[in-house]
């Protein structure tokens, strides 16, 4: 079975060492969840590239697209594209276009560490990004995105232009009961509508007015509301705090 959804690897040093709180990667899960395509896995790596090879490797096998972010600057830990090339069994290469580009901006100011953000993974695509200089590397589903956060969201909008999903149609249901005292109900509901999905996440913050949250999501909206209509139903009367 060809893989799908998506996966991503966040890599930095700093977000291990509580240097810098990663704001990536849950960017790219509330995003990824609004166009409607399943995130996979998040894994958090250091900057050494037999991790990220390691890491890479995985979500390829678990996901259509990866995206990963960080590393992909001129300094000396900035290891990713070299990371992907060899998890891709490719050579490291310098683009023409890029170097085109860094030097028209440099101008006079050119070294050659600015010209190592022109190194990529032999065969990939740079993605224009709309308002900026700065392209999005891609190689085979693989998208290399920056790790400061204004950036990579900019990136992740241009790269999501280009691949498709489905979204999803949920609804909340906020009950007064506590677990043991629902999970029956929603044992016979999840088992009996298998392609809709049922959470339920207990909470325990005395200053809510509920217990439990049940999610019950599908791509189609039918089944929801039926499934919504049948937790209800084998609920005691007043269960239900309130829905969305």
């Amino acid at each position: 079975m060809e893989p799908t959804g998506a996966a991503a690897v966040i890599i930095g040093n700093e977000i291990l060492t509580a240097k810098v709180v990663d704001e990536n990667g849950p960017h790219l899960i509330r995003r990824l969840r609004e166009v409607g395509i399943p995130l996979r896995s998040v894994e958090l790596v250091p900057d050494e590239v037999d991790v990220i090879v390691e890491s890479v490797a995985r979500a390829r096998l678990r996901a259509k697209y990866v995206f990963t972010s960080g590393g992909i600057g001129p300094t000396h830990d900035d290891v990713t594209v070299r990371a992907v090339a060899l998890a891709l069994g490719r050579r490291v290469v310098r683009l023409p276009e890029m170097v085109e580009l860094i030097t028209s901006r440099a101008k006079d100011a050119l070294t050659a560490e600015a010209l190592r953000l022109a190194d990529a993974p032999e065969g990939a695509e740079l993605i224009a990004q709309p308002g900026t200089w700065f392209p999005v590397l891609a190689v085979d589903d693989v998208y290399m995105l920056p790790g400061v956060p204004q950036l990579f969201r900019a990136q992740l909008e241009a790269v999501l232009t280009r691949l498709s999903g489905t979204p999803v149609y949920l609804r909340v249901l906020y009950l007064g009961l506590g677990e043991s005292a629902i999970a029956a109900v929603l044992d016979k509901v999840a088992m009996d509508m298998p392609h809709v999905a049922v959470g339920s996440y207990p909470m325990f913050d005395r200053s809510l007015d509920y217990m439990v949250k049940v999610t019950v999501e599908c791509v189609d909206q039918g089944p929801v509301e039926d499934a919504v209509a049948r937790i209800r139903k084998g609920l005691p009367e007043g269960a239900v705090v309130r829905a969305e």
